[in-house]
């Protein structure tokens, strides 16, 4: 029997991990989760996950390159959760990156970003007094950082999150976030949170988005067809 392959999910009580973990589980992958808080160990566990204990926001590359030895693939699913400037910048920046450069040293090589669509443009479009900017600035410098190493990459970038069930279905949007060259019109922005763990799942049980960014909403057209 093949040994299944291990995936590591950074930031794994998060929403879209949660819902991404059984998914990864049900394509035969063996997912560990890391977890800050012990008190989450029971969801963990409730979706197939082993829970690892470990603090991203302290935790050296090197600490994290010994929880990432044996994988095959590391999802960066984890953020601050808006609010505090300084956190948001050590949660989706500088914990990203250190956790680019554990994979690095552990020879893990595939790197999947949970980003979002605008990240690469509201950076630049957004007032820094903006209550927003802090996590696009921190999200848009991660992304780029990630591009800049040598990890098989894919950088997903969903537009806003809804709790609507999974179609499998969606929409491609350009670099900008873009789709057909016009922003977004009400609901169309939108992208279930289901439909993101299904991207995870399936960009990395298919090999498929390497090197890629891929921006996308809800739509009508299947993932094998949004990825390859």
């Amino acid at each position: 029997m093949a040994e299944k392959r291990r995936v590591v999910i950074v930031g794994g009580h998060g929403k879209v991990a949660l819902l991404a973990a059984p998914r990864l589980v049900r394509e035969g992958f063996e997912v560990h989760s890391l977890i800050r808080n012990p008190e989450h160990i029971t969801d963990i566990r409730a979706v197939g996950a082993t829970p690892v204990e470990v603090d991203i926001e302290t935790a050296s590359a090197e600490e994290l390159a010994k929880t990432f030895t044996g994988a095959d693939a590391v999802v960066f699913s984890a953020g601050a959760g808006g609010g505090d400037p300084e956190r948001t910048n050590a949660v989706d920046y500088e914990a990203a990156v250190r956790t680019m450069q554990a994979a690095k040293q552990a020879g893990v090589n595939r790197y999947v970003m949970v980003s979002y669509a605008r990240a690469l443009v509201d950076v630049d479009n957004l007032d820094p007094k903006d209550s927003f900017y802090p996590y696009a600035k921190a999200k848009h410098d991660a992304d780029e950082y990630l591009r800049g190493t040598s990890l098989e990459y894919t950088i997903l970038g969903p537009g806003a999150l809804t709790l609507e069930p999974a179609t499998k279905k969606l929409r491609l949007a350009d670099s900008r976030g873009r789709i057909s060259g016009h922003e977004p019109a009400g609901t169309e922005g939108r992208t279930a949170r289901e439909n993101v763990a299904e991207m995870i799942a399936y960009v990395l049980a298919h090999n498929a988005g390497i090197r890629q960014t891929v921006n996308f909403f809800d739509g009508d057209t299947p993932m094998s067809k949004i990825v390859s």
